[in-house]
């Protein structure tokens, strides 16, 4: 198991996508040299169930509404857009592994011609498409409510531990981090 302390990767709403208050963990070398049977027995492992294997992620904005995502790179890389138009670009390789909250969006953006990614949700959960470019408001407030309703998982898919980094985020995506993190009271 994995005991190296996750990248955190904080965001907010942008257009029409929700993003999260949780941040957006990144293992790296999560799952030492990766490996499709080894990257989805350890998310079998630790509860992230509801399994696929695939050669990437969607090459479009999307994001979950119904369920928090891992993303087990088992083989090969891929870059990966997180938080929508003008967000981050992040190079994930062999046996990295990323733990989206429900709501951030994300899309390949280039990848390895052997890429393969394994994926996986919390205690099996079923999982939507919500598309960038098909979200009005009204779509939009509704994966918004879905979203707030959903537990944190039980357990980390890389390391089996309680998500202490959720579980400590605060309470709303408009808190204003940089307050917390200077140990100032949010306005």
């Amino acid at each position: 198991m994995s005991t190296t302390t996750p990248e955190q990767l904080w965001s907010k709403p942008n257009g029409m996508l929700p993003n999260s208050r949780f941040p957006l963990l990144i293992h790296r070398g999560g799952i030492a040299g990766g490996g499709e049977t080894a990257v989805m027995e350890r998310f079998q492992s630790n509860g992230w169930l509801n399994n696929w294997r695939y050669p990437g992620i969607y090459t479009y904005r999307h994001f979950h509404s119904t369920s928090h995502e891992c993303l087990g790179v088992a083989i090969g890389w891929m870059d990966v857009e997180l938080f929508g138009h003008g967000g981050t670009r992040h190079k994930v390789s062999a046996g990295d592994v990323i733990v989206l909250p429900a709501g951030v969006s994300h899309s390949m953006v280039d990848q390895s011609e052997d890429i393969m990614v394994v994926g996986g949700y919390p205690e099996g959960r079923d999982w939507d498409t919500m598309r960038e470019d098909h979200i009005n408001e009204a779509l939009r407030r509704d994966a918004a409510k879905r979203i707030m309703m959903l537990p944190i998982p039980a357990r980390d898919p890389v390391t089996g531990q309680v998500m202490r980094e959720w579980i400590d985020a605060p309470s709303s995506v408009d808190a204003g981090l940089n307050d917390f993190r200077d140990g100032l009271d949010p306005v």
